[in-house]
Order: structure tokens, then C-alpha cells, then sequence
């Protein structure tokens, strides 16, 4: 294992950027985000349409970003795309892994098929791009990996247990990986954000009849990551949690 690396600067500024699930919703204001900051970002979706175009939208305003279509179920995908990057001499800064799917049933009608879809999507993808990130920064002594999780990490609700059972399952590894980084490489830096209830498709589409009053926008949440990746080099933030001010399932 490399020697701990010296912290490099925060910020994005002049850094490369992989956004999970980016092509709307909170994915694309993370997106935003990190682009007006300064940073060249990769799109990764499966919405090669919606990416697409987000990306054309911050060319033309004069940011850089690319799309990348990427099923995170697939590991060998998700091995071949770093592969990739690295041959174009665009190596992953900062990683955050934000793709999540959900299916709103209650366990007794659900299908194995869902429950694979749903697990495989919000743990094992961000753990297959935890794998060839994080090996990755360790090597070249810096780097951040941010995993969205949610308040069904810490307290769940009907309707939701193949959701709640992979970001509970994320947040473990993200808080094992925390504490690996702090032993293998002070300039890899790991954080976990913990986001109540957006005004976003994967919220509306689901619950159209959903009080928007009740729920913030992802702007605020992009707001938290772009805090995460910028704090001073001597700290390290673990965990953020932001959720709306009426948001009934956190504690």
C-alpha cells in the first residue's frame, strides 16, 4: 500500500469529476455544480438523451463535460469506462455516486427481479466504482469519493425494503472506506450525504400527489457536496445530513 499521500487542494476547481445518474434530477444539479466551480465532468447515465443534452447546455456555456453511458450494475462496464478515462489522461478526481432506483411495493408483492434491480443499482453499483476509484486515488495520493445515501439509511418506512437495505448497506461501506482512507491515504477523502425528500422526478414520478412544500430542492443537496469536497485539507468530513425542515423520517 502507497505511503499517505499529502492532501491536496479543495475545491473542484481544475478537477475531473464522475457524477453516477447524472442526467437529471440531483444528479444533473451535482452536475451543475461541480461545472460552474471549475471542474471537467463526466456524465454517466443511462439516459443517453437527457445526458446529452446537459452536456451540449454546459459546452455551450462554456464549461467542460462529456457523457459517459454507464449501467453501474455492470462491473465490467463500470472497469472498462476507468479504463478508459485513465487512457485519456482524465483520471477520476472526485467520484460521487448518485444513480439510485426504487420500486415502491410492499415486500410481499415484490419480485426477485425488482429486488435485484433495486440492490444492484443503489449498493453494488457504487461499490464496483468505489472499488476502481478509490485504488486509483490511494495511488496517485489524492482524491474524494461522495456516496448520496438517504434518511432510509438510517430509519425506514413501508413500502421501502429493497431501498432501505442498499443505502443502510452503502452507508456501512461508505463508513468502513471513511476509515480505510484515514489509514491508507490522508488525501482521499470519503463522505457520506444523507438527503431527505427532493423536489425530483425519482420523488414525483413515484408520488405525484407529493406536497412540493414539504420536500427541498437539489440544489441544496448539490450545495452539500460541493461543501464536502471543499472543506480545508487538515479536516475530513464523514457524513452531512440535509433534509427539509418538515422531513418526518430522520431521525
Amino acid at each position: 500500500m502507497p505511503e499517505a499521500g499529502t492532501p491536496a487542494a479543495a475545491g473542484p476547481h481544475g478537477r475531473h469529476a464522475l457524477v453516477t445518474g447524472g442526467a437529471r434530477g440531483l444528479g444533473a444539479a451535482i452536475v451543475r455544480r461541480l461545472a460552474d466551480a471549475g471542474a471537467f465532468v463526466t456524465v454517466a447515465d443511462i439516459r443517453r438523451d437527457l445526458a446529452e443534452k446537459l452536456c451540449g447546455e454546459l459546452v455551450e456555456q462554456g464549461h467542460q463535460a462529456a457523457f459517459a453511458e454507464l449501467d453501474v450494475r455492470d462491473p465490467a462496464a463500470v472497469a472498462d469506462l476507468f479504463g478508459e478515462l485513465d487512457a485519456a489522461d482524465r483520471p477520476v478526481d472526485v467520484l460521487v455516486n448518485n444513480a439510485a432506483v426504487d420500486v415502491s411495493k410492499p415486500i410481499e408483492h415484490l419480485s426477485p427481479d425488482e429486488v435485484t434491480r433495486v440492490i444492484g443499482t443503489n449498493l453494488l453499483g457504487p461499490v464496483y466504482l468505489c472499488l476502481e476509484g478509490y485504488r486509483r486515488m490511494v495511488a496517485r495520493g489524492h482524491g474524494h469519493i461522495v456516496n448520496i445515501l438517504s434518511t432510509a439509511s438510517n430509519r425506514t418506512w413501508t413500502e421501502a425494503g429493497p431501498y432501505a437495505a442498499g443505502k443502510a448497506g452503502l452507508r456501512a461501506f461508505t463508513h468502513t472506506l471513511f476509515k480505510e482512507a484515514q489509514r491508507d491515504c490522508l488525501g482521499v477523502g470519503v463522505t457520506g450525504i444523507i438527503a431527505g425528500g427532493m423536489a425530483t422526478p425519482f420523488v414525483l414520478e413515484r408520488f405525484p400527489d407529493a406536497d412540493l412544500s414539504l420536500l427541498q430542492s437539489p440544489d441544496i443537496v448539490a450545495d452539500t457536496v460541493l461543501y464536502a469536497l471543499s472543506v480545508p485539507t487538515g479536516s475530513a468530513v464523514a457524513e452531512l445530513v440535509v433534509v427539509p425542515r418538515s422531513e418526518s423520517s430522520w431521525p
